[in-house]
Protein backbone atom coordinates (compact mmCIF):
# COMPACT_ATOMS: atom_id res chain seq x y z
CA UNK A 1 0.00 0.00 0.00
CA UNK A 2 2.89 2.40 0.01
CA UNK A 3 4.99 3.44 -2.74
CA UNK A 4 8.99 3.61 -2.69
CA UNK A 5 11.08 5.85 -4.96
CA UNK A 6 13.85 4.04 -7.74
CA UNK A 7 16.15 6.33 -4.94
CA UNK A 8 15.58 4.47 -2.39
CA UNK A 9 15.09 1.74 -3.99
CA UNK A 10 19.01 1.76 -5.02
CA UNK A 11 20.19 3.21 -1.25
CA UNK A 12 18.69 0.01 0.06
CA UNK A 13 20.43 -2.09 -2.48
CA UNK A 14 23.34 -0.30 -1.75
CA UNK A 15 23.37 -1.33 1.73
CA UNK A 16 22.36 -4.91 0.84
CA UNK A 17 25.74 -5.30 -1.22
CA UNK A 18 27.80 -3.80 1.33
CA UNK A 19 26.71 -6.61 3.71
CA UNK A 20 26.88 -9.02 1.05
CA UNK A 21 30.16 -8.40 0.01
CA UNK A 22 31.45 -7.88 3.46
CA UNK A 23 29.87 -11.44 3.90
CA UNK A 24 31.82 -12.70 0.87
CA UNK A 25 34.64 -11.19 2.04
CA UNK A 26 34.84 -12.45 5.55
CA UNK A 27 37.95 -14.02 6.82
CA UNK A 28 37.46 -18.23 7.51
CA UNK A 29 40.29 -19.17 9.39
CA UNK A 30 38.19 -18.67 13.18
CA UNK A 31 37.89 -22.19 13.30
CA UNK A 32 38.23 -25.19 11.26
CA UNK A 33 35.69 -26.75 8.64
CA UNK A 34 37.16 -31.03 7.97
CA UNK A 35 33.50 -31.30 6.37
CA UNK A 36 32.45 -28.99 2.95
CA UNK A 37 29.35 -29.84 0.84
CA UNK A 38 29.35 -27.90 -2.60
CA UNK A 39 26.51 -27.79 -4.74
CA UNK A 40 25.18 -25.18 -7.52
CA UNK A 41 21.79 -24.65 -8.69
CA UNK A 42 21.24 -22.72 -11.40
CA UNK A 43 18.47 -19.14 -11.50
CA UNK A 44 17.02 -16.96 -13.91
CA UNK A 45 18.77 -13.54 -13.93
CA UNK A 46 18.62 -10.07 -15.75
CA UNK A 47 21.97 -9.72 -17.57
CA UNK A 48 22.42 -7.18 -20.02
CA UNK A 49 18.58 -6.19 -20.84
CA UNK A 50 17.90 -10.07 -21.15
CA UNK A 51 17.07 -13.15 -18.89
CA UNK A 52 19.96 -15.58 -18.23
CA UNK A 53 20.29 -18.88 -16.27
CA UNK A 54 23.06 -18.27 -13.85
CA UNK A 55 24.94 -20.85 -12.03
CA UNK A 56 24.55 -19.95 -8.50
CA UNK A 57 27.40 -22.22 -6.53
CA UNK A 58 27.83 -22.76 -2.70
CA UNK A 59 30.45 -23.97 -0.25
CA UNK A 60 28.85 -25.23 3.63
CA UNK A 61 31.32 -26.21 6.16
CA UNK A 62 30.26 -28.54 8.92
CA UNK A 63 32.71 -28.27 11.97
CA UNK A 64 33.92 -31.68 14.39
CA UNK A 65 30.88 -30.77 16.71
CA UNK A 66 28.28 -30.43 13.43
CA UNK A 67 27.60 -26.89 13.26
CA UNK A 68 27.56 -25.65 9.75
CA UNK A 69 28.02 -22.25 8.22
CA UNK A 70 27.92 -20.94 4.52
CA UNK A 71 31.68 -20.26 3.95
CA UNK A 72 31.05 -18.56 -0.09
CA UNK A 73 28.22 -18.15 -2.30
CA UNK A 74 29.41 -17.24 -6.07
CA UNK A 75 27.44 -16.02 -9.62
CA UNK A 76 28.54 -17.45 -12.81
CA UNK A 77 27.37 -18.34 -16.42
CA UNK A 78 27.90 -21.94 -15.66
CA UNK A 79 29.65 -24.46 -13.37
CA UNK A 80 32.98 -25.09 -15.37
CA UNK A 81 35.97 -26.20 -14.10
CA UNK A 82 37.41 -22.56 -13.96
CA UNK A 83 34.54 -21.00 -12.17
CA UNK A 84 34.70 -23.78 -9.67
CA UNK A 85 38.31 -23.56 -9.29
CA UNK A 86 38.18 -19.65 -8.38
CA UNK A 87 35.85 -20.37 -5.83
CA UNK A 88 37.94 -23.07 -4.42
CA UNK A 89 41.26 -20.79 -4.12
CA UNK A 90 38.88 -18.08 -3.13
CA UNK A 91 37.75 -19.79 -0.13
CA UNK A 92 41.48 -21.14 0.45
CA UNK A 93 42.73 -17.31 0.52
CA UNK A 94 40.20 -16.44 3.34
CA UNK A 95 41.99 -18.82 4.97
CA UNK A 96 39.91 -22.15 4.79
CA UNK A 97 42.05 -25.26 5.81
CA UNK A 98 41.81 -28.79 7.71
CA UNK A 99 39.24 -29.70 5.39
CA UNK A 100 39.43 -33.87 5.34
CA UNK A 101 36.25 -34.35 3.09
CA UNK A 102 34.37 -32.76 0.13
CA UNK A 103 30.98 -33.78 -0.73
CA UNK A 104 29.09 -32.95 -3.91
CA UNK A 105 28.02 -34.03 -7.47
CA UNK A 106 29.88 -36.13 -9.94
CA UNK A 107 30.24 -32.89 -12.01
CA UNK A 108 33.73 -33.47 -14.14
CA UNK A 109 34.80 -29.65 -13.50
CA UNK A 110 33.86 -29.54 -9.96
CA UNK A 111 35.89 -33.08 -9.39
CA UNK A 112 38.91 -31.69 -11.12
CA UNK A 113 38.56 -28.31 -9.14
CA UNK A 114 38.13 -30.55 -5.83
CA UNK A 115 41.50 -32.36 -6.50
CA UNK A 116 43.52 -29.20 -7.78
CA UNK A 117 42.51 -27.14 -4.88
CA UNK A 118 42.00 -28.97 -1.64
CA UNK A 119 44.80 -31.22 -1.75
CA UNK A 120 44.63 -33.57 0.78
CA UNK A 121 40.68 -33.84 1.05
CA UNK A 122 38.92 -36.68 0.47
CA UNK A 123 35.71 -36.94 -1.73
CA UNK A 124 32.35 -38.54 -1.51
CA UNK A 125 29.34 -38.07 -3.70
CA UNK A 126 26.52 -36.75 -2.13
CA UNK A 127 23.53 -39.66 -1.77
CA UNK A 128 21.22 -36.64 -2.45
CA UNK A 129 22.74 -36.29 -5.96
CA UNK A 130 23.37 -39.48 -6.77
CA UNK A 131 19.48 -40.38 -5.87
CA UNK A 132 18.51 -38.08 -8.56
CA UNK A 133 20.93 -39.53 -11.10
CA UNK A 134 19.49 -43.46 -10.58
CA UNK A 135 16.12 -42.10 -10.14
CA UNK A 136 16.20 -40.26 -13.49
CA UNK A 137 16.59 -43.86 -14.85
CA UNK A 138 13.65 -45.46 -13.16
CA UNK A 139 9.88 -45.34 -14.33
CA UNK A 140 8.04 -42.59 -12.15
CA UNK A 141 6.13 -45.36 -10.46
CA UNK A 142 9.03 -47.02 -9.79
CA UNK A 143 10.91 -44.31 -8.08
CA UNK A 144 9.61 -44.79 -4.20
CA UNK A 145 11.06 -48.78 -4.81
CA UNK A 146 14.44 -48.16 -6.27
CA UNK A 147 14.80 -45.12 -3.22
CA UNK A 148 13.59 -47.31 -0.73
CA UNK A 149 16.11 -50.18 -1.93
CA UNK A 150 19.00 -47.88 -2.29
CA UNK A 151 18.57 -46.81 1.16
CA UNK A 152 19.13 -50.07 2.55
CA UNK A 153 22.93 -50.07 0.84
CA UNK A 154 23.72 -47.06 3.45
CA UNK A 155 21.99 -49.04 6.42
CA UNK A 156 24.14 -51.60 6.54
CA UNK A 157 26.51 -52.25 9.24
CA UNK A 158 30.14 -52.46 7.96
CA UNK A 159 31.82 -52.48 4.52
CA UNK A 160 31.52 -56.11 4.05
CA UNK A 161 27.48 -55.74 4.40
CA UNK A 162 27.66 -52.65 2.30
CA UNK A 163 29.37 -53.96 -0.56
CA UNK A 164 27.38 -57.14 -0.38
CA UNK A 165 23.98 -54.86 -0.27
CA UNK A 166 25.33 -52.62 -3.20
CA UNK A 167 25.65 -55.97 -5.14
CA UNK A 168 22.00 -57.23 -4.84
CA UNK A 169 20.38 -53.56 -5.39
CA UNK A 170 22.95 -53.16 -8.47
CA UNK A 171 22.07 -56.76 -9.75
CA UNK A 172 17.78 -56.03 -8.63
CA UNK A 173 17.90 -52.59 -10.87
CA UNK A 174 19.35 -54.30 -13.75
CA UNK A 175 16.51 -56.59 -14.12
CA UNK A 176 14.10 -54.33 -14.39
CA UNK A 177 15.87 -50.78 -15.28
CA UNK A 178 19.41 -51.55 -16.79
CA UNK A 179 20.45 -47.69 -17.30
CA UNK A 180 19.49 -46.67 -13.40
CA UNK A 181 21.85 -49.54 -12.24
CA UNK A 182 24.69 -48.57 -14.63
CA UNK A 183 24.28 -45.24 -13.20
CA UNK A 184 24.24 -46.30 -9.45
CA UNK A 185 27.40 -49.62 -10.17
CA UNK A 186 29.26 -46.58 -11.54
CA UNK A 187 29.43 -44.91 -8.42
CA UNK A 188 30.52 -48.01 -6.35
CA UNK A 189 33.14 -46.23 -4.87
Amino acid sequence: GCSVSKSEVSRICGELDESLQAFRDRPLDHIEFPYVFLDATYVKARSGGRIVSKAVIVATGVTRSGDREVLGVEVGDSEDGAFWIAFLRALRARGLTGVQLVISDAHLGLREAINAVMLGAAWQRCKVHLARNVLAKVPTHSADMAAAAMRTIYAQPDATHVAAQFDEIVAMLARQFPAAAKVLDEARD
